[in-house]
């Protein structure tokens, strides 16, 4: 077993940042939704999470991130990447979850764009 999933909610120049850290299993569920739903309704119409402390991500990992786009998505708000490893990339490539996100090689990035 590898690092357990940790969810932190920050702001950047007030712009809601999800960093995620560790294993993206089903075991991330409730902290990834809470920390979701712990950003103000007015803030939720753009969300970065950022993968780069990310360690692994399993498939009951993607079907929650799919869950999390699409509670994004019927809320008029939008989920956006920052710093996918490659294999990760790949991943979300074949399941085809990038054509419904937005991703950015770097935070920095996703913050300037």
């Amino acid at each position: 077993m590898g690092e357990p999933c940790q969810v932190h909610l920050v702001y950047e120049g007030g712009q809601p940042v999800m960093r995620l850290k560790g294993e993206i299993t089903s075991e991330a569920e409730d902290l990834l939704f809470q920390r979701y739903s712990e950003i103000p309704e007015d803030k939720r119409i753009r969300v970065i999470i950022d993968f780069g402390d990310t360690g692994y991500i399993n498939s009951s990992g993607i079907a929650l991130l799919i869950q999390l786009i699409t509670r994004a998505g019927d809320g008029r708000g939008k989920i956006e990447f920052a710093a996918l490893r490659p294999q990760f990339r790949k991943v979300m490539d074949i399941v085809g979850l990038t054509e419904f996100v937005q991703v950015h090689a770097t935070l920095q990035e996703a913050l300037n764009s």
